[in-house]
């Protein structure tokens, strides 16, 4: 029979052969390193059997498939281990996550540190059995009594939960096996490079009702030097954790009296207000207005917008003393409220592109259980915009849009990918409006001849949008600007202008947004920079640190030149002596510090010191204010 190759060409193969056969007929290095194969986009394990004129394609470990196929076989590994060490466990479920897995397991006995030292010594020894790994098809009856017999209540369950019709596949490995869809490696040795990293709690089927387990998770990668990467990437990213420095900085807080809150300490405050005043600045010069609307709303608005019944349990919602029900809530996004605005008044198409920004505070209530720093919070603010426009202004506007995000990111050293997301699942309006938004947006991001990556089903519940993807300094990814077309919104809430014709017409929304939400952008930063800001973003720029108590007033006065010069300064009139001050500007990563004695007060000069090079010798208080007015007005990222 024949089957066809990745790159458009038929190669023959005996009858009834296996994905395996057809890697070994291709060349023997193929056949070593195949774990897995995909025939006709379906990804199976090697000894599946491939169909005459399928479309097969072998994947090998360091390919995504091949990856996804080694966490989910190391995921069984650390499960067959933990059920030999401790016998009686229960093996709930385990599945692939980004960079690793988990396994939630039903046990008496809390898993300790030494647990996990244990579970990944049992799991390299069973690597060197080599046990074969193989897919076996059950009976819905047979598996239910084999899992019963074992005590495996919570296989039972999802059992039961599966639909009649759907094949039941175990996969065992020697005496150990498990429910599961696969596809696995061929055999246990194909593993090796990973590491067990955390125990946490985890609800059965993250529901709080239900039992708590214990979750372990692991990482996996296809070669020992991919782990070794990986964990050092981890550490670093440890070291930069924004909930960490945000401490060590003196940046922000929280407090269990206001969970998912932060509290911003005078430094943070100062960074959280450059940001804002540098978003408001670029807007207004980019032809926005600035809005502010009300924080709260009755349903009603909901209603028409659709979040009453599609995001009603992550809103804040307000108990009416009149009638008993809870008919208001906080606001949390800003686009309704724009929308009332523009409608209360009359627009012509002359007036078009109407773009309202806004810094007003939402809300969303966030499970607990999610609520993580600065990234994952319940009251945060947005630099938000919306463009009410005509349809051939939107190629425009997309333009205008990336213009202005490049500029943003640029001066904080972040790189983007943009990628184009298409209708969801779940979603209001026809396809034929759907097909209308996604051909205009896809224009305009042509338009602007940038690569892009499409994400099929990722666009908001109203429609298409282009979401860029950042990578910080040390290679994570995080979702950051956004811009959206929204047909929707206009017909929800009646939106009009009058044409040229002197006709209604209706017009588009743009939703979009640079940094997203202030603290995740804060947080995203923190770690970008490990806390060393650029000097124009820095909360304090400039610190003088004055050799003796008898040198204080110079330092004032010095500080007074660069206050004046709209600059960020602090004067350390502790006791300590200078060592212990340069070194507590060093810890605050203060960009610029000057030391100021006796040889500077006479002279009427500075000794700078600079965060990243040392000693710069003596200045002019002038040239130094100079050099600090042009990396802050160049936005700088080095000193």
């Amino acid at each position: 029979m024949h089957v066809q190759l990745p790159d458009g060409s038929s190669k023959e193969v005996q009858d009834n052969a296996t994905v395996a056969d057809v890697a070994a007929s291709i060349g023997k290095r193929l056949a070593k390193d195949a774990i897995a194969g995909k025939i006709d986009g379906r990804i199976v394990d090697v000894y599946a059997r491939v169909p005459d004129q399928a479309k097969i394609e072998i994947v090998t470990p360091k390919s995504e498939a091949g990856l996804e196929t080694i966490r989910h076989s190391t995921a069984h590994l650390m499960a067959m281990a933990v059920q030999e060490l401790f016998p009686g466990t229960q093996v709930t479920i385990g599945p692939v996550i980004e960079n690793g897995f988990f396994y939630d397991f039903s046990t008496d006995r809390p898993f300790t540190d030494e647990d996990l030292r244990r579970i990944e010594e049992k799991m390299q020894e069973i690597v060197k059995r080599d046990i074969p790994i193989r897919r076996e098809e059950w009976s819905r009856d047979e598996a239910i009594s084999t899992f019963e017999k074992l005590g495996e209540k919570f296989k039972v369950e999802i059992i039961r939960d599966i639909p009649g019709d759907q094949v039941l596949s175990v996969y065992r490995q020697g005496e150990w096996f498990d429910l599961c869809r696969g596809p696995h490696v061929p055999s246990t040795g194909r593993l090796g490079a990973f590491k067990l990293l955390s125990v946490a709690g985890a609800y059965w089927r993250g529901d709080s009702r239900n039992q708590m387990l214990q979750r372990i998770y692991g990482t996996a990668w296809s070669d020992q030097k991919e782990l070794d990467e990986y964990i050092r990437r981890t550490e670093e990213a440890k070291a930069r954790d924004h909930r960490k420095l945000g401490k060590e900085l003196d940046l922000f807080y929280f407090h269990p009296f206001a969970p998912g809150a932060a509290f911003w300490s005078p430094k943070g405050t100062v960074l959280y207000n450059v940001l804002s005043e540098n978003m408001r600045r670029l807007t207004l010069e980019n032809g926005y207005v600035e809005v502010k609307t009300p924080l709260m709303y009755n349903k009603g608005l909901w209603e028409i917008s659709g979040h009453w019944g599609k995001y009603k349990e992550n809103m804040f919602l307000v108990l009416d003393n009149e009638t008993g029900e809870h008919d208001s809530s906080l606001k949390p996004m800003n686009c309704p409220s724009h929308y009332l605005l523009y409608g209360m008044k009359r627009h012509s198409y002359r007036d078009l592109p109407v773009r309202y920004s806004t810094q007003d505070v939402l809300h969303r209530n966030e499970a607990s259980g999610v609520l993580s720093g600065l990234t994952r919070v319940r009251q945060f603010q947005q630099d938000d915009a919306h463009i009410i426009c005509m349809e051939e202004q939107v190629p425009d506007e997309a333009r205008r849009f990336v213009a202005l995000l490049d500029k943003v990111y640029a001066s904080v050293g972040l790189e983007y990918v943009a990628k184009f997301a298409t209708r969801p699942e779940q979603r209001i309006g026809d396809d034929a409006l759907w097909d209308r938004a996604e051909s205009l947006l896809k224009s305009a991001l042509d338009s602007l001849g940038r690569p892009y990556e499409m994400k099929p089903g990722d666009g908001a519940f109203y429609g298409p949008k282009i979401d860029f993807e950042v990578s910080d300094s040390i290679g994570r990814k995080w979702q950051l600007g956004t811009f959206q077309l929204d047909y929707n919104a206009p017909e929800r809430f009646d939106l009009v202008y009058v044409g040229e014709d002197n006709t209604e017409h209706r017009p588009v929304v743009l939703h979009r947004a640079v940094y997203g939400s202030f603290e995740r952008f804060i947080a995203i930063l923190i770690e970008h920079f490990a806390g060393a800001f650029p000097f124009w973003l820095a909360p304090v720029q400039v610190a003088v640190l004055p050799v003796s108590e008898k040198f204080v007033d110079y330092a004032n006065e010095t500080a007074a030149k660069f206050h004046a010069a709209g600059l960020r300064v602090h004067v350390d009139e502790s006791d300590e002596k200078l060592g212990a001050k340069i070194r507590e500007a060093q810890l605050q990563k203060v960009p610029f510090m000057l030391i100021v004695g006796d040889k500077e007060a006479s002279s009427g000069t500075v000794s700078l010191r600079k965060r990243t090079s040392g000693d710069q010798g003596s200045m002019t208080v002038d040239a130094v204010i100079a050099e600090a007015k042009r990396l802050t007005d160049t936005r700088a990222l080095t000193l």
